[in-house]
């Protein structure tokens, strides 16, 4: 194989790549959003700067994709953190765990998504609707909110998910120092909402070391959305250098 042929590969391993070379489009992906206020300490401990916070919230969200090209279903939960960046109102994206290795991979690679492995799921149980983390066979978190008790704006729901987001890219040298240190900045914009609710929340974090989750404590839950999308991804542009 020779240096064309291999400039041609985007991932490795080589001949068996872990992600295909796609545009990953989501049919019918479903978020379980739960907001609540937490220490201002704990958030100036893990927000980069130069990210500035105005009020001490998190978005707790738990997805479920149902369909994804190249990568299939999976689902994915994380925290986000309410943040503006000279001047733009958004979101700093500070864990996400899924059931989905290519797309645990993609997302680290392609972009700077803070993917890990992890067992999320979202179900209706009795009339609730629940997304839970596990880490191993640990709870890390337990979402509920009534299922579809009062309709949503569209317009609403659309702005909640196309927020610009933010999310630190670190990839290590061969030295043990980093050799790309970027704060980077993305944007939902192809999207269509199909459904979206409001309801009752309750968000409970358990502590764990490999999944600090309850490093950002709930102090009281703010509000709550369960929204059905389908979109694609937009592209990452750095916006920042550390190493400059």
């Amino acid at each position: 194989m020779n240096r064309e042929q291999i400039l041609q590969h985007v991932n490795t391993p080589l001949t068996a790549p872990a992600y295909a070379p796609a545009v990953a489009r989501f049919t019918d992906r479903e978020y379980l959003n739960v907001v609540y206020r937490t220490d201002p300490e704990a958030l100036r401990a893990v927000v980069p700067e130069p990210l500035e916070i105005d009020e001490p919230l998190v978005r707790f969200e738990v997805m479920k994709m149902n369909e994804v090209t190249s990568f299939g279903p999976y689902v994915e939960a994380g925290q986000a953190i309410p943040v503006r960046f000279d001047g733009e109102r958004g979101e700093y994206l500070h864990a996400m765990y899924l059931d989905n290795f290519p797309a645990t991979a993609a997302g680290r690679e392609i972009s700077a998504y803070p993917k890990v492995l992890g067992q999320p799921s979202l179900y209706v149980d009795s009339g609730a609707l629940v997304g839970t983390l596990d880490h191993g066979t640990i709870r890390v978190a337990t979402a509920t909110m009534g299922y579809k008790h009062h309709p949503m704006d569209l317009d609403e729901a659309r702005e909640q998910i196309t927020v610009p987001t933010f999310m630190l890219k670190i990839v290590p040298g061969y030295d043990g120092r980093p050799r790309v240190c970027e704060l980077v900045r993305s944007q939902i914009t192809d999207i269509t909402v199909k459904q979206a609710h409001t309801g009752p929340a309750r968000l409970q974090l358990f502590e764990h070391v490999l999944a600090p989750l309850a490093d950002l404590p709930v102090r009281e839950v703010v509000s709550a959305s369960h929204i059905i999308t389908d979109l694609t991804l937009g592209g990452a542009a750095p916006v920042h250098d550390y190493l400059a």
